[in-house]
């Protein structure tokens, strides 16, 4: 698929990008091996293949959602070095 010298500058401008004439020439032929790949990949048969939505049959595996018991604040807060309204204090990391 041919790309034209004024696609390849569009496409450099929506993405802030200053190239070079040398550049320019090089993204052109970089271009067009892309599209003439994906087209290559577009003609490929696709009749009769299962449709798939990755390489493997791997699945997550979910667990029930079971409420358990928490451990209250005054436990969780029994080994703190300070405490301040019932929260860990910490020192201060941001000036």
């Amino acid at each position: 698929m041919q790309v034209s010298k004024e696609e390849i500058l569009h496409i450099a401008k929506l993405a802030n990008l200053n190239l070079k004439e040398e550049e320019v020439t090089t993204y052109m032929g970089h271009l067009e091996e892309i599209l003439n790949f994906a087209n290559i990949v577009n003609e490929a048969p696709i009749e009769g293949l299962k449709e798939t939505i990755g390489a493997n049959e791997t699945y997550n595996v979910f667990r029930k959602d079971e409420l358990k018991q928490g451990i209250n604040r005054e436990e969780l807060l029994q080994n703190a070095k300070e405490v301040q309204e019932g929260m860990f204090k910490i020192p201060k990391v941001i000036n």
